[in-house]
């Protein structure tokens, strides 16, 4: 193991967007047991030092890997193709109208029922967007696709905080 290893081989994963959660969850319970700093007590202050810095990324690859979209993102860069979400905000006009519509049903929505429907509409689409990421990455390896697929569920992601926001709100009113 190397500390500039890319995630999935310090983990010994295949890159891939599709992975077990056991595996992964496994495969950590493993690294953090090898690198873990009390191991290392008894071998001094830079031991232990060395042994946090595994540690803490470890931690850090585990948190990328876990996470379907944090995980595509990482494949794209790994692929050569960054996602640049700050710089590159082009979506499809129909993705766009989409967003539109679902602001609107979103500011529209009068009870936490109608918000809680919404979610579950946008749930479900944040779920085929994530199979589609899936499909371009894993059985295509169509990156360039695949990123501009991520930046679209950065939008759904940052969507889906704002219901969860707006359903805060209307608890906070009960």
């Amino acid at each position: 193991m190397k500390l500039s290893d890319d995630d999935f081989t310090l983990f010994g994963l295949p890159q891939q967007q599709a992975l077990d959660r056991a595996d992964l969850d496994a495969r950590r319970r493993e690294l953090q047991a090898q690198v873990h700093p009390d191991r290392f007590a008894s071998e001094g202050a830079a031991a232990q030092r060395l042994a946090m810095q595994w540690a803490v990324r470890v931690n850090e690859a585990y948190q990328r890997l876990k996470d379907p979209l944090s995980r595509a993102a990482c494949l794209c860069e790994l692929r050569g193709v960054a996602v640049d979400a700050e710089r590159n905000t082009a979506m499809p006009a129909a993705f766009l109208m989409q967003q539109m519509a679902w602001r609107e049903r979103l500011e529209d929505a009068a009870d936490v029922a109608e918000v809680e429907r919404v979610d579950a509409e946008i749930a479900a689409e944040e779920q085929a967007l994530l199979a589609a990421l899936t499909t371009l990455l894993d059985e295509r390896h169509d990156t360039a696709a695949a990123a501009a697929q991520v930046r679209a569920l950065m939008f759904v992601a940052r969507f889906r905080q704002d219901i969860e926001r707006r359903l805060d709100t209307l608890d906070a009113t009960r």
